[in-house]
């Protein structure tokens, strides 16, 4: 069993900024994967995922077309975290509602970098819309305690000597 983290510490961990990776039902042909692409999202505790993606995107007519999503963050330095949520797509926000592509902005770049973020993309308000996800499923781990443990027993020592 996965170490885990509780429902307060996997909302945290979840609305950190942190870059997402969306799968979502590939249906264009019956032989293809589910689509994994790396996105920005917004997300506070009790709340929905909130992704911007293009109207006409491929990403875009897959989420409208399958109505749910996953979305998967991590923490790649150890001890390894991450949290995995996955739900029905609650909302489509057409047209963009450009606090919310503002909010996302400042969310991963800092002021003066989303201000010039936003002035160069400013063509997206036209093109662009958020897809709400509401988490429906959760998977999450921590593996401090498990690092902790093992640290303390010694499991590691000598691994790879010859």
């Amino acid at each position: 069993m996965l170490p885990t983290m509780s429902r307060p510490d996997r909302e945290r961990f979840l609305a950190e900024p942190r870059v997402g990776v969306l799968g979502v039902t590939d249906s264009r042909d019956g032989d293809r994967a589910p689509l994994i692409v790396p996105v920005w999202y917004g997300y506070e505790p009790g709340g929905e995922v909130v992704v911007e993606t293009g109207r006409e995107s491929i990403k875009g007519r897959l989420l409208r077309a399958a109505g749910r999503f996953s979305l998967c963050v991590q923490d790649e330095g150890r001890p390894y975290r991450y949290v995995s949520v996955e739900g029905p797509v609650t909302a489509i926000d057409d047209p963009l509602d450009p606090a919310v592509r503002e909010a996302l902005a400042h969310r991963y770049l800092d002021a003066e970098e989303a201000r010039g973020y936003l002035a160069a993309t400013s063509h997206q308000l036209d093109d662009d819309i958020v897809f709400r996800m509401r988490p429906q499923h959760w998977r999450c781990a921590d593996f401090a305690a498990f690092a902790a443990d093992f640290a303390e027993g010694g499991a590691g020592e000598g691994a790879g000597a010859n």
